[in-house]
C-alpha cells in the first residue's frame, strides 16, 4: 500500500479534517487528523493494518503494545494478524503509562503500535513501561507520521504515511487562522475558548 493509498483511506473515512484546530500541544492547525473517523471502520482499519503487518514482521514481534484507547483497538487487530498476544498500557495519576491486568512482556520482543504521532509522547511513554517491565522493544508501528521528524527513536520505525500539516503559534500575529476569525475548536471536547 503506498502512501497515496493511505491518504485516499484517510480523506474517504473522513479522517482529515478542516477549520481551525487547537492542538494539544498547544499549537494551532489547520488540519486535524481524527483517527477515529478511521478506527471505528474495521474493515478500512484492518486492510491499513494487514499492509503494515507485511512491513513489521521482519521484526518477529510476540507482543504488539498499544497506548490507552487508539493503541487497544490497533493492538487487537495487528496481534490478530500476526497471530501474537495483544496488550495495551494505561495511564498513570502522574502522567505516565503502565502495564497492568497482569500483563507479561518480560523476555518479550514487543511492537508497539500507533495511530498519529505528533510528538511520540505516548508511544514512548509506553515504551519505558514495557521496557520497566523486562520487555525488550523491537520496533514501532506508526498509521501516521505527523512528527515532522521529532519523533525519533534508536529502535526501528515503520508508518504508513507522512503527513506535514502546518502548525501555528496561537494568536493573531501569528497564526492566520486567529487572523480570519474562525473559531476555535479543541477536536475531541467541543469548541475551545479564544
Amino acid at each position: 500500500m503506498l502512501e497515496k493509498d493511505v491518504l485516499e483511506l484517510l480523506q474517504k473515512s473522513g479522517a482529515i479534517l478542516e477549520g481551525h484546530f487547537l492542538l494539544a500541544s498547544g499549537l494551532h492547525s489547520g488540519k486535524y487528523v481524527e483517527k477515529f473517523r478511521l478506527l471505528e471502520q474495521p474493515e478500512a482499519t484492518g486492510k491499513l493494518l494487514s499492509a503494515l503487518a507485511v512491513r513489521i514482521k521482519k521484526y518477529k514481534p510476540e507482543v504488539i503494545v498499544g497506548p490507552v484507547t487508539g493503541g487497544v483497538i490497533l493492538s487487537f487487530e495487528m496481534a490478530r494478524q500476526l497471530g501474537t498476544l495483544a496488550y495495551f498500557t494505561e495511564k498513570t495519576p502522574d502522567g505516565g503509562m503502565e502495564l497492568r491486568r497482569g500483563f507479561d512482556v518480560s523476555g518479550k520482543r514487543v511492537l508497539l503500535i500507533e495511530d498519529i504521532v505528533t510528538t511520540g509522547g505516548s508511544i514512548l511513554k509506553a515504551a519505558d513501561a514495557v521496557r520497566e517491565c523486562g520487555g525488550e522493544v523491537a520496533a514501532y508501528a506508526i498509521l501516521a507520521d505527523r512528527s515532522s521528524g521529532r519523533f525519533n527513536p534508536p529502535e526501528p520505525v515503520e508508518s504508513m504515511i507522512t503527513l506535514e500539516i502546518e502548525t501555528f503559534q496561537p494568536g493573531s500575529d501569528t497564526c492566520p487562522l486567529c487572523r480570519e476569525g474562525l473559531e476555535l475548536v479543541k477536536p475531541g471536547s467541543g469548541h475551545a475558548k479564544k
